[in-house]
């Protein structure tokens, strides 16, 4: 892969100090600021480009797995334009790539087929791969399991000979080897199967679902909201799992009709709004062998949520349940024999308590587990024993930890991710020893690093992930001594330009940290109308060092405009009491702040001309940017929405619940966080844009929004895309709808 020449040095330099500029043309001198006619240099073909290789990620080695022996790194990869995956292997001793398998070998050339379900499920992952689109590795390494087209594959990685595990019992979901590599398991229509590798043979373990029982499957808002795609786990053994029921019979059920095509049936979905009932979801423990459930005993009233499971070696099986308000939780140590619970740890918080599913870790020994806390007022990493007692913490209050990585059983050492600077992640290292916790940071370069390091917690192997500010990106094996054995190919198309990004922070008594980007025929002579990509909202930051996330900012900037993006209160990596400033009211306070944050940022910079802004987002960036120009029309002059969330009353509880509380206690932040609160102020031009089988954010929020614009007599734009979800994959629909919106803020900018 070539590798674009690093300036680490000096970009770190730069950044240090926050000013450093990325990629940028000249920029003229002169203080004299005008209104002359711009010549774009955007690009004709760009779209095309950025839209076909979805924003130049495919060809990008992904999925990456280390193999327990560290001998091999197994990942997939498409082509620089195809969704299609196939599965490679990077032999680490002699540094050659190999293609193992593909999905024309596999189905011969037959046309792939999801069910509902699985679509369903990839959608909450955010997936929109096909081909080999996962695989699993047996724990010991030697078998690979492809699930394809509804049927499922074993690999020997010896002999590369291919079997498929046949089955006429449904379509499989999550399929798993067992951890003794002899079964592989998984859920077809709402029932947990296992199959025999040895011999095809295929039982059903689980009885009693159908209509709104299910077992094994994770339901709506453990997918979408808590992280959580797993519905049923092995025990270390193989001889138990333990699996979800799930019911929703008391859930409103909503219907997704194909409005172009009326004559189809239309989808059906249980899904939870706030106030209303939730699935009711228990856990049970099941003998593989054969046997009666045993069903896990806790305070279900009390803590209804199930947001975690856990079954390693040495260790209880291990459950985290939060209580509806998401403001308690408890870690609980089960008996699988009995079903009784042990509670090792309660967290507390008065406004809300973030998930990590990575956590409890427990180490081999299992005399002591990993947990992750903001107790402190930032996210620490602590190490306890075995009944949930605290050791020590490992990382202090004062580093925004990022996640764990790994943990290195030869050196009793504990590789994270993390920074002291909001918008990087570096990788760290921290002794469990007794003693003072020292981390020791093993990146230099400035930008977002990472890691994958093999589940065998004594391989001396990972994959070293970069996406650096000067625009570079490789994944390079390394030992744990840090020594480069190879770099996984990348066939991913190159961008046509990088990036002019200047990442600063704003002049304000928050310190929001802010991207700017501007035309790549910038001349500081001039002034320029601006154009705000905002999110604004929980989980995401839109600030990042990495320059190849702005470059779709970066051809909209070429048409004549500066982007700025800004990361407020109210999002992650800043500490406890930064986020949750947004408790019972999502948009007062992050819009306040987005218009002081601008308005600092046009004293600083004089060709930001902030009588001609312009705000866009999708999901909560599309609620913000509705409530923007109804709200504060004085600043924003031109607004896109792209699948807005209109009334917090209309979308799912896990989420709306967490920061909104909930509805009847809080009438009043409902009130005025809703969108339909605010239609009757909008006197700028707004443009909507929404898919119509959107099954996350539902195609009603708009409806609803444009319903209440047209009786209040409010010229709007509204865009229904035909048939599409939350996620838009489509390369034409994703051109056509960037020309859109380029189009529509040169005509009202």
């Amino acid at each position: 892969m070539t590798i674009v020449q690093r300036k680490s040095f000096l970009l770190i330099a730069m950044f240090a100090w926050g000013f450093g500029t990325i990629g940028c043309a000249n920029q003229n001198g002169g203080m004299s600021m005008s209104h002359n006619k711009f010549t774009s240099v955007a690009d004709d073909k760009f779209l095309e480009s950025f839209a076909a290789t979805r924003r130049f990620s495919l060809g990008h080695p992904t999925s990456i797995t280390v193999t327990p022996d560290g001998h091999e790194v197994l990942f997939l990869r498409s082509g620089s334009r195809s969704f299609v995956r196939d599965l490679y292997s990077f032999d680490v001793d002699t540094g050659e790539e190999k293609k193992i398998l593909t999905s024309e070998q596999i189905l011969h050339g037959a046309a792939e087929e999801l069910s509902v379900e699985e679509r369903a499920r990839r959608e909450r992952m955010r997936m929109t791969a096909r081909g080999i689109a996962t695989y699993h590795l047996s724990k010991d390494g030697s078998k690979i399991l492809v699930p394809l087209s509804g049927r499922l594959f074993v690999v020997n990685r010896q002999t590369q000979k291919i079997r498929e595990l046949e089955s006429d019992a449904g379509f499989p979901i999550d399929p798993q080897f067992s951890p003794d590599g002899r079964h592989v398991s998984c859920v077809r229509n709402g029932e947990v199967y296992v199959i025999n590798v040895t011999s095809g043979v295929e039982r059903k373990l689980t009885t009693g679902a159908g209509d709104s029982i299910t077992n094994g499957l994770s339901e709506f808002v453990a997918q979408e909201e808590m992280g959580r795609f797993r519905g049923y786990w092995w025990s270390p053994d193989s001889r138990f799992i333990a699996y979800q029921q799930t019911d929703t019979s008391s859930v409103e059920t909503f219907h997704i009709a194909d409005a172009a095509h009326p004559s189809l049936s239309p989808h059906t979905w249980p899904y939870p709004r706030p106030g209303k009932e939730n699935a009711k979801v228990k856990l049970a423990v099941l003998p593989v062998a054969g046997g009666d459930s045993v069903w896990v005993k806790w305070h279900v009233e009390a803590y209804p949520y199930l947001a975690n499971v856990r079954w390693q070696d040495n260790a209880p099986l291990t459950i985290l349940v939060q209580n509806r308000e998401q403001t308690e939780e408890q870690l609980l140590a089960i008996d699988s024999t009995t079903g009784n619970s042990a509670t090792l740890l309660v967290e507390r918080d008065d406004a809300w308590i973030n998930l990590d599913q990575s956590m409890p870790y427990w180490l081999p020994d299992g005399q002591r587990f990993l947990w992750t806390s903001e107790r402190s007022g930032a996210w620490q990493l602590e190490m306890r024993d075995r009944v949930g007692l605290l050791i020590k913490s490992l990382t202090p209050p004062e580093f925004s930890l990022k996640r764990f990585l790994h943990y290195d059983q030869n050196h009793d050492q504990i590789y994270l991710a993390g920074t002291h600077d909001s918008i990087q992640a570096h990788l760290y290292r921290v002794s469990m020893s007794d003693g003072p916790s020292i981390l020791e940071r093993l990146t230099t370069s400035a930008g977002l690093h990472g890691a994958s390091f093999a589940k065998d917690n004594q391989c001396a192997v990972y994959v070293h992930n970069e996406n650096l500010i000067d625009g570079s990106q490789q994944q390079a094996v390394r030992t744990l001594d840090g020594r480069e054995l190879g770099v996984l190919h990348s066939v991913a198309e190159k961008p046509p330009f990088m990036p002019c990004v200047e990442f600063t922070t704003v002049d304000h008594k928050q310190g929001f940290r802010a991207a700017i980007i501007r035309p790549r025929n910038f001349s500081s002579g001039k002034k320029y109308p601006v154009i705000v990509y905002v999110y604004g909202g929980p989980h995401a930051q839109t600030v990042q060092a990495n320059p190849n996330n702005y470059l779709l900012q970066q051809w909209l900037a070429d048409h004549g405009f500066v982007v700025v993006t800004m990361d407020v209160r109210g999002t992650p990596s800043r500490g406890r009491a930064w986020e949750r400033v947004i408790k019972n009211n999502v948009i007062d306070i992050p819009l306040n702040d987005q218009v002081e944050g601008l308005q600092a940022l046009g004293k600083k910079y004089a060709e930001l001309d902030l009588s001609r802004v312009g705000v866009y987002g999708w999901s909560f960036g599309g609620y913000f940017s509705a409530m923007a120009v109804m709200q504060r029309p004085d600043i924003y002059k031109a607004g896109v929405a792209g699948a807005p969330v209109c009334d917090w009353l209309d979308y799912d509880t896990h989420y709306t619940e967490r920061y909104m509380g909930l509805p009847d206690e809080n009438k009043i932040g409902y009130e005025a966080a809703s969108v339909l609160s605010h239609t009757g102020k909008l006197r700028r031009p707004l443009l909507i844009i929404h898919g119509t089988a959107d099954d996350n954010v539902y195609f009603m929020h708009s409806l609803k929004m444009s319903n209440e614009l047209f009786r209040a007599g409010k010229e709007h734009d509204f865009l229904p895309l035909s048939d599409f979800t939350h996620m838009v994959a489509d390369p034409n629909v994703t051109k056509q709808i960037n020309q859109r919106i380029v189009s529509y803020f040169l005509k009202h900018l």
